[in-house]
């Protein structure tokens, strides 16, 4: 099963786009073989809401998996990078990642200057203000997409000292292999000889664990994958009926990636009239809405020196089995 070739792409977030964008994709992916919806579209102002939990819950390690590497090792991290001029960040969410590697560094140590990429204005402002607490310290936000953002840094870097790109979260995960692939040469592109990148990624584990990740026991994942039902009949008048479909995480061992769908309960014709769509659904029809592609360290390496960069150094949190790793241009 693949999907539609554009079916991840870099546009702005959920909140930004307009009604005429959401429906031309629902009417375009779901009418794919098999049925599909980008997962942008999961992160509403309550999707967003419900990831938030999603991260706090006990099956879902890879946060606080993450949050732990950078906090022990963040001084190792950043004298790796020395001399350290400027931070590029693809994607830095609330900024408290960021901020937590930042705060290792000494008292006297020179100034920073700090790039923010992010679609998201929202975003930006909240992490920007965030980091803008800390000392020695100049941070410049990029409202555009990786690939647009990553070559405005380029042509801003000082060219005095190294500059450390970070990707986090296991955000990777969300391309299928062609397309990250495709990100990992841009990122490489952008960056100078000697710069370093600092990547997270979840790493394939028991597919009970992983299950329990994407389909935990208290329903929050649930509600996570169905509110897009509820926002599609919100914003474009559609009529999906909520019992008529339930969530399904399955392990896909043959692509390394857990797969989330919709599952249709019953016989049923859906109308989304701002999409100008009508379609029929039978019991056990899906509708696929994510794909977390999950790695082994070796896989890592080989992946970003496939992009043509040099290994340096992992730290894994072997019981998350989650993945830290830094390379070099």
């Amino acid at each position: 099963m693949t999907p539609a070739p554009d079916r991840v792409s870099v546009r702005p977030p959920a909140d930004e786009l307009s009604t005429a964008q959401f429906a031309e994709d629902v009417a375009f992916y779901l009418s794919q073989t098999p049925r599909q919806l980008p997962s942008l579209y999961l992160y509403d102002a309550l999707g967003s809401k419900l990831f938030e939990a999603i991260g706090r819950l006990p099956w879902y390690r890879l946060t606080r998996a993450e949050t732990g590497l950078l906090e022990t090792h963040a001084r190792a991290i950043l004298a790796a990078s020395a001399p350290l001029t400027d931070i590029v960040e693809l994607g830095p969410g609330s900024g408290e990642k960021l901020a937590r590697l930042l705060r290792a560094r000494d008292a006297g140590d020179a100034a920073l200057r700090v790039h923010l990429v992010d679609v998201s204005r929202v975003a930006l402002s909240g992490a920007a203000g965030l980091l803008a607490g800390l000392p020695a310290l100049q941070v410049v936000t990029h409202q555009a997409t990786y690939e647009a953002g990553l070559a405005e840094t380029n042509r801003e870097q000082s060219g005095a000292g190294r500059t450390l790109a970070l990707f986090l979260g296991s955000n990777l995960g969300n391309f299928d292999p062609p397309r990250s692939n495709e990100l990992l040469r841009q990122i490489r592109a952008a960056l100078r000889p000697g710069d370093l990148f600092l990547l997270g990624a979840d790493l394939i584990k028991p597919e009970r664990d992983l299950l329990l990740a994407y389909d935990d026991p208290l329903g929050v994942t649930a509600a996570f994958n169905r509110n897009l039902l509820v926002r599609i009949n919100r914003e474009l008048g559609a009529d999906f009926d909520l019992d008529g479909f339930r969530h399904r995480a399955v392990w896909n061992a043959a692509q390394s990636r857990v797969e989330a769908y919709l599952v249709s309960t019953r016989p049923q014709t859906i109308r989304i009239p701002a999409a100008r769509l009508e379609f029929t659904m039978q019991d056990g029809d899906t509708i696929w809405t994510e794909s977390s592609y999950k790695y082994t360290l070796e896989g890592l390496f080989a992946l970003l020196e496939t992009a043509g960069f040099t290994r340096r150094q992992a730290w894994v949190d072997d019981a998350a089995q989650f993945a830290l790793t830094l390379v070099q241009r």
